[in-house]
């Protein structure tokens, strides 16, 4: 009989066990590790946009916030492309949608003598729970440039709104400064 040289099938098996254990170990980190970027990426897009839209202020938008010409609660029909269209920020940011996170916005515009322009701006993610969730917490920034952020599990409530007068604002249970959660 000749010699056969190879694996047998216990081997195989014993190594195709240790695969699965590493990846049982490896994904949910990988997975981990996409949402951290994915909430450090919201949190850098959203001081961005502040500054985007201060500059917007003082050059395009003859004192008001994007879209500069009325009140807007439109990021990706009104407010984004205005941006974009003064070369501030890009056409991803724009539409948006940036890495797992989409934007809601609110502006009101200023009129003499009786409320300044504000602009206030929330990230949340697309999937907030389960496996292929994109983000664990929401984002949120105004006029004043703090940022804030609310931990999903605590509350998911965050929203922009506010008024002419008081001024647009980023509000829900649970927020906190940046930083200081």
């Amino acid at each position: 009989m000749k010699n056969q040289k190879g694996f047998s099938l216990i081997e195989l098996l014993i190594v195709v066990v240790i695969i699965g254990i590493i990846a049982a170990i490896a994904i949910p980190n990988l997975l981990a590790a996409r949402r951290s970027a994915n909430e450090g990426s919201a949190a850098s897009l959203l001081r961005t946009v502040h500054g985007a839209n201060a500059t917007y202020q003082a050059t395009n938008g003859n004192g008001n916030y994007s879209p500069g010409a009325a009140d807007s609660t439109d990021w990706a029909g009104a407010a984004g492309p205005a941006l974009a269209t003064a070369n501030l920020i890009d056409n991803v940011v724009a539409s948006g949608t940036k890495s797992g996170y989409v934007l809601s916005y609110q502006s009101f515009q200023f009129v003499t003598g009786t409320n300044p322009a504000s602009f206030a701006l929330a990230a949340k993610p697309l999937t907030a729970t389960g496996l292929t969730a994109t983000g664990t917490r929401n984002f949120g920034i105004s006029t004043d440039g703090v940022l804030i952020v609310q931990v999903i599990a605590t509350a998911n409530d965050l929203a922009v709104g506010g008024s002419a007068a008081a001024g647009a604002s980023v509000s829900g249970a649970s927020t906190t400064v940046m930083g200081q959660q």
